[in-house]
């Protein structure tokens, strides 16, 4: 049995290990889970740059230890200035995947961090933020060691992204690809982050940095303007909320598909078999997926263009009319049309019980691969998912926001424990969600067991090309051939434990754990270079 890292001073997981060092050094001067994880969300872009940036997007649900969790939409908008006429007249039938005009929507997730520290402070928080990015202002500037995760993708990514704006200096050094361990710094991104520190948040959409962003923007020719950044503000706002038999799951709101991370598992706890074991487990959650995410594609995008309240789609009625069309015996149709996307989530729990989820992304791996010369912010390239078709349910206008498969995830349980949890991986997001909470939730595995043990993916993500449903190879023979013969198109990964599935991580407090102490219990996925922190 895999055996979790417990601990009773407050825990942090997230997917590189000095992010979570982060992290759990605010915690132990004293601060609280939302203070940790904007030293982590501050951390990561640095040291883990090829899947996160603070010229990305991020999303938060966030817990004061009452059970009643709030969100923080931090999704930029696409530039005023565009429409698909503009993308035709530039001689585009589609917009670029790289390059500057994939760099297309304002990066949001700074302003989330501003209103995440906000939230901190009425809970009792009381460092400034000029300490809370201290990490990732010294590893921009000092350096560290590159992973083999940041050398490989930068490798399998070059040819599409050497070409592009401030890559090459960024990401190069000596114009070669980083070997393994090789010192990495970022000296402009460290000087960027430092002035956030310094100046707050604000100064990104309306300060002094503001000006400098914008005027980077311009000299790399992204249709992003400073009109753009000034009208961007985070929202807080009511996450979506569904039970399952023995707790009440929460995520976010569109344009992210929490709605879909929702729907799978108040579809799967209606039909679910007596074992995660199985070629039963397996097909139950990917027929559910299957449910879900025709509901999503139907109807999740910006709020401000949806016709139906989100929530009612997660209505007792609604689930069960979904439950009547699965099969046990029998696979049903696929593919739908895929999402891509590469991100990274994190977790935090202090020792009073206030909770963070957080996720923050660029869309693909590198994101557009521009570099922002003086700022030295690399710019993601979410907007790529509009689509420049009349009528399309993604269709390209000026201030929309894209969809996002991001949406971190949060439980209570009716025995009084919670718990945070999510992964990265486009498409795999609500799937894994489902896979490591049913696993704890439903067949009583330890946190560790239930991220570590073999996943599956339906579906695209990782720039790859198919939509088959694949099993990582750890899975028995046994349970590959039941699922075969259900009328399952699936391939077998050759790696036992492949990032192709994602990095997940989940934290659990239980309350009273004898001693008057509460227990925290955590997991990161062997598929990172990630480390669960508690002390």
């Amino acid at each position: 049995m895999l055996s979790s890292p417990r601990g009773h001073g407050g825990m942090v997981t997230a997917p590189h290990h000095l992010a979570a060092q982060a992290g759990l050094d605010v915690l132990r001067e004293g601060g609280n889970a939302v203070e940790a994880m904007i030293a982590m969300a501050a951390a990561i872009p640095v040291v883990y740059p090829h899947m996160t940036a603070v010229g990305g997007d991020g999303f938060w649900l966030i817990d004061d230890g009452r059970g009643k969790p709030v969100a923080i939409d931090a999704c930029g908008a696409a530039a005023l200035a565009l429409s698909p006429a503009w993308y035709r007249r530039q001689g585009h039938s589609a917009i670029p995947s790289r390059g500057p005009l994939a760099a297309n929507t304002v990066a949001g997730t700074v302003s989330g961090w501003g209103a995440a520290y906000a939230l901190s402070q009425t809970m009792g928080g009381k460092l400034p933020l000029s300490r809370l990015v201290e990490a990732g202002v010294h590893y921009a500037r000092e350096g560290f060691p590159a992973t083999d995760s940041q050398v490989r993708f930068t490798t399998e990514k070059l040819a599409e992204c050497i070409d592009q704006p401030g890559f090459k200096a960024a990401f190069l050094p000596g114009g070669k690809v980083p070997t393994p361990g090789q010192r990495f710094r970022q000296p402009a991104l460290g000087e960027t982050i430092a002035k956030i520190g310094r100046e707050g948040t604000e100064s990104f959409y309306r300060g002094e940095l503001s000006k400098a962003i914008a005027a980077d923007l311009k000299r790399i020719g992204s249709p992003v303007a400073l009109d753009d950044l000034t009208r961007h503000k985070a929202k807080v706002v009511k996450p979506l909320t569904v039970s399952v038999p023995g707790s009440r799951l929460y995520n976010m709101i569109p344009p992210t598909q929490g709605l879909a991370s929702l729907l799978i598992l108040a579809i799967f706890a209606r039909i679910k078999p007596e074992r995660c074991d199985g070629p039963e487990y397996v097909h139950a959650l990917v027929e559910a997926t299957k449910l879900a995410f025709r509901i999503r594609d139907k109807h999740v995008k910006d709020p401000a263009y949806m016709t139906v309240d989100p929530q009612s789609l997660l209505s007792d009625a609604k689930v069960a009319s979904l439950v009547k069309e699965f099969d046990p015996n029998l696979a049903g149709p696929w593919p739908q049309p895929p999402k891509k996307g590469d991100t990274i989530w994190m977790g935090a729990i202090d020792a009073q019980g206030r909770s963070a989820s957080f996720i923050q992304s660029i869309y693909w791996e590198f994101g557009s691969a521009c570099v922002l010369p003086e700022t030295g912010l690399l710019w993601q390239n979410r907007g790529t998912s509009f689509s420049l078709e009349k009528g399309a349910a993604q269709e390209l206008m000026a201030g929309r926001k894209p969809f996002h498969t991001l949406n971190p995830a949060m439980a209570f349980f009716d025995d009084g424990r919670s718990m945070v949890y999510g992964t990265m991986g486009g498409d795999g997001q609500p799937q894994t969600q489902a896979m490591i909470f049913s696993r704890y939730a439903f067949y009583g595995m330890q946190p560790q067991a239930a991220v570590t043990a073999p996943r599956w993916l339906l579906g695209r993500t990782w720039g790859t090309a198919t939509t088959k449903l694949r099993l990582e190879s750890r899975f028995p023979a046994s349970t590959i051939s039941a699922l075969k013969g259900m009328g399952h198109d699936l391939e077998v990964a050759a790696a036992d434990y492949t990032d192709l599935m994602g990095h997940a991580g989940m934290i659990v407090r239980t309350p009273d754990a004898g001693g008057g102490k509460a227990l925290l219990e955590g997991a990161t996925d062997p598929r990172s270079d990630g480390q669960v922190g508690t002390f």
